[in-house]
């Protein structure tokens, strides 16, 4: 009986010794480079924004953030190794709306559940998606190119960086709304699909401002609409959709870092606080706008805010996915 006791004191004293250094190492936390995995070709608008971030990031935490660009399956792959890290705070990734909610129901066995295989950060970055076309379409506003798109469709083609990818869902999602049914071609990623729509050998993409604002400022494309409800800061001469007749259509793409499930709250607190010191940083927000991408407000900074972000975002793709009947299998 009495090893019985020593047995259960040494057992508690261990369970204790445990949470102790655990709660230690937390609060130390970071002793060595961060790795931040982009789930997302190089010079994608995911990867901008990483290396964007990461230099005043690093400054904050004192130790160095790396970024790792780790695409494929729509961003999963990326995002399955960090679901699969150790929860310790070293491994984090940038999410986006293809890797946080629309591979949920655009693939038949994602590589993780989104709203529980993660711990949520902070929502960093907003990216307006725009509806551009080659400079010589004969459309200069929303109802336009409607009417050409109706009159046309047999003929015209839309671009993306591949099957699934926002980009090719939030136009599948216009041409519904419009009820226009237009050929989609594929990519092996942006870069060569925004070439060849410089180039006018298809009509138009819905990319993110990241991507389109310096094309649209080169006059090498057209913009057409900012696929949303308000128009954004860095494209303001952009009238949103719903300005230009198509109500309750809205399309956007977003970054935000999410840890593994299971990381200590305290390792979540301090990599949240450093996000929001960063995104406040005005160097790090003046190149944000450069680029075309907004900033979250206040309030839709917080670890809570995203978690019921990333459920609502889910719930939405989901919705249009499944009427549109796109599958990535």
């Amino acid at each position: 009986m009495t090893r019985i006791r020593c047995r259960m004191k040494l057992l508690g004293f261990s369970v204790l010794a445990a949470a102790s250094i655990g709660g230690a190492a937390a609060q130390d936390w970071p002793t060595r480079p961060l790795t931040m995995v982009a789930p997302a070709a190089a010079g994608s608008a995911t990867d901008v924004v990483a290396r964007i971030l990461t230099p005043r990031l690093s400054e904050l935490l004192g130790q160095q953030v790396i970024v790792e660009d780790l695409g494929g399956a729509g961003g999963m792959t990326g995002a399955a190794r960090v679901a699969r890290a150790a929860p310790d705070g070293y491994q984090f990734v940038l999410g986006f709306a293809g890797t946080h909610a629309i591979a949920q129901t655009l693939f038949k066995d994602p590589l993780y559940n989104a709203a529980t295989d993660f711990a949520p950060v902070a929502l960093v970055a907003e990216l307006p998606i725009v509806l551009i076309a080659r400079k010589d379409l004969p459309a200069g506003n929303l109802q336009e190119f409607i009417a050409y798109a109706k009159a046309n469709q047999a003929r015209m083609q839309y671009g993306s960086p591949g099957v699934g990818s926002t980009v090719q869902l939030a136009c599948a999602l216009l041409n519904a709304a419009i009820g226009v049914d237009i050929t989609h071609i594929p990519y092996r990623g942006g870069g060569p699909a925004m070439q060849d729509l410089i180039a006018g050998r298809i009509d138009y993409q819905c990319v993110s401002t990241t991507i389109a604002i310096s094309q649209i400022e080169s006059k090498t494309v057209k913009a057409i609409a900012i696929l949303g409800r308000e128009r954004s800061p860095t494209l303001p001469a952009v009238a949103t959709a719903h300005e230009q007749g198509l109500s309750d259509f809205e399309a956007a793409t977003w970054n935000a870092l999410f840890l593994p499930k299971g990381t200590p709250p305290a390792i979540v607190k301090k990599l949240h606080d450093a996000a929001v010191a960063t995104i406040n940083t005005p160097a790090v927000q003046e190149r944000l706008r450069e680029i075309g991408a907004d900033l979250p407000a206040p309030e839709r900074t917080s670890s809570e805010y995203l978690a019921k972000f990333v459920a609502n975002e889910i719930e939405k793709w989901g919705g249009a996915i499944k009427a549109l009947g796109v599958s990535a299998d």
